[in-house]
C-alpha cells in the first residue's frame, strides 16, 4: 500500500498537470496540416479535405536559410511541428514576448528562455551560498579545536540539523524591490502607457526544413530575395542546390551541373527520412552532431537520439572528381568518434551513425537530378553506437 496520501498528491500535482495539459493543447498538431474529423464518407473513404495553411518565407542564399517574417506564420510553423528557430531566441521565437514581459508585465509571465536564465541564476546563487556555509563551518570547527581542544562535526548544528544547505532544502531569496523604496508619485498597481513594440524577430528555416514544407507538405511559398516573386518548385530545387556551390556571392539562378553529392541533397535525405518516420528533427550543432531527434518536440522532453550524417560514395571515382568536400566523407579517427559519443552519452542521448549512400553517376543518369524523383536512388543505413559505462552497465 502506498504511504503517500492521495489527496495531497493530487493537490501537489494539479499545477504541473494543468501546465502539461496546456502545453499538449497548444502543440497538439505534429504538422501544419490538420486533418479534421470526417463528416462525409463514401465507400469507407472520407470526403473531408484537410486544412492546409500557406505560409510565406523569403529565401536568403547567403545564410542558406528561409526567413518567415509574418508572426502568425512563424507561430503556426513552430507550434505545429517545431519548424525553424527564432533569430533572436534560442529556439522558440519569443523575443517579442520577452520584451513585453520586461516592460509591461514586470516579470510575472516568464518565457521559456527567462525561466532557463532564472534557473541558472538560482543554481549559481546556491553554489555561492553553499561555499560560504562550508567555509564558515570549517572556520568554526578550526576555532573550536584551537581554543577548546575539541573536535566538532563541521556543518552540524547542536540540535543535529545541517547548517550547509543542500539542493533539496535551499530556497532562493526574493530580490523584489520593497514598496517603501518606490517613488512616492508612482502607485504600485498603476499602469503606464507603453509604446507598441515592433517585432524585429523572424523565424529562420533551414533549407531542409523549407523544402520539406514546400515539397512534402505544400504549405510554404518561397519568395525571391530581390524581386519578392514566388519561386516555382523547379526554381526552388535549383536555388537550394546552387546555394551550396562554392562561390563568393551565391546566385539563386546561377547554372550549375547537377551532382548526386550536392550537400543539400545529402542532408535533406537524412532530414526527410527521419521526418517521415514521425520524429521532430532539429539541428544538433550544440552537441557536435548534424541532427537531434525528438519524439514529440523540445517543449515535451529532451532529444533521444543524436544523428551524425556520413555520406558514402557508391563509386569512389565520383568522390575523387567531386567539387564538394562533404563532411565526414573521409574516414574519421577513433578519438573523434569517442569524443562525440562521450559528449552525447553525458546528456543521455544515443549516438546514431546515419550512412547516406550516394548513387554512382555511371549507374544512374544525372538527368534524374532535375526533380526530387532522384531521392529514390539514395539509401539510408543506421548504426547505433553506445558508450560502455561500467557503473551503469554492470548487469
Amino acid at each position: 500500500m502506498s504511504l503517500i496520501n492521495q489527496t495531497s498528491r493530487s493537490k501537489a500535482s494539479s499545477k504541473p498537470s494543468s501546465r502539461r495539459a496546456e502545453t499538449s493543447r497548444v502543440y497538439a498538431h505534429p504538422l501544419p496540416i490538420i486533418f479534421p474529423e470526417p463528416t462525409y464518407k463514401f465507400l469507407g473513404l472520407s470526403l473531408t479535405r484537410p486544412f492546409n495553411p500557406h505560409c510565406t518565407a523569403l529565401f536568403d542564399p547567403l545564410t542558406r536559410s528561409a526567413w518567415v517574417s509574418n508572426s502568425g506564420d512563424a507561430t503556426l510553423l513552430w507550434q505545429r511541428g517545431f519548424f525553424g528557430k527564432g533569430d533572436l531566441s534560442r529556439s522558440e521565437p519569443s523575443w517579442l514576448a520577452r520584451q513585453i514581459n520586461a516592460r509591461k508585465m514586470k516579470g510575472k509571465g516568464l518565457t521559456s528562455e527567462e525561466i532557463t536564465a532564472k534557473r541558472r541564476a538560482e543554481r549559481k546563487q546556491f553554489k555561492l551560498d553553499r561555499a560560504k556555509a562550508i567555509a564558515a563551518a570549517a572556520a568554526e570547527a578550526e576555532t573550536a579545536f584551537n581554543e577548546q581542544g575539541r573536535v566538532i562535526a563541521p556543518g552540524i548544528a547542536p540540535d543535529g540539523t545541517r547548517i550547509i544547505p543542500s539542493a533539496a532544502t535551499w530556497k532562493p531569496t526574493s530580490t523584489s524591490v520593497p514598496s517603501e523604496q518606490l517613488p512616492p508619485d508612482v502607485a504600485p498597481d498603476e499602469e503606464e502607457e507603453i509604446e507598441p513594440i515592433q517585432d524585429l524577430e523572424h523565424l529562420q528555416l533551414s533549407l531542409q526544413e523549407a523544402f520539406f514544407l514546400v515539397w512534402a507538405l505544400d504549405c510554404l511559398t518561397i519568395l525571391h530575395p530581390e524581386t519578392n516573386v514566388s519561386f516555382t518548385l523547379a526554381e526552388i530545387w535549383n536555388a537550394f542546390q546552387n546555394a551550396h556551390i562554392p562561390s563568393s556571392v551565391p546566385q539563386p539562378h546561377a547554372p550549375s551541373p547537377p551532382r548526386f553529392d550536392n550537400p543539400f541533397l545529402v542532408s535533406y535525405i537524412a532530414y526527410h527520412h527521419y521526418r517521415s518516420l514521425g520524429w521532430v528533427v532539429k539541428s544538433g550543432i550544440k552537441f557536435c552532431v548534424d541532427y537531434l531527434l525528438y519524439k514529440r518536440g523540445p517543449v515535451f522532453q529532451h532529444a533521444e537520439f543524436a544523428i551524425v550524417v556520413i555520406p558514402v560514395y557508391e563509386d569512389p571515382e565520383d568522390q575523387a572528381n567531386s567539387p564538394f568536400k562533404l563532411q565526414n566523407a573521409e574516414p574519421f579517427t577513433w578519438s573523434w568518434l569517442s569524443t562525440i559519443n562521450r559528449v552525447n552519452s553525458q546528456v543521455q542521448k544515443t549516438l546514431v551513425l546515419s550512412y547516406i549512400t550516394i548513387p554512382a553517376e555511371s549507374r544512374v543518369s544525372p538527368k534524374v537530378l532535375s526533380s526530387p524523383a532522384c531521392f529514390a536512388h539514395y539509401s539510408v543505413r543506421e548504426v547505433v553506437l553506445r558508450r560502455f559505462i561500467p557503473a551503469r552497465m554492470r548487469d
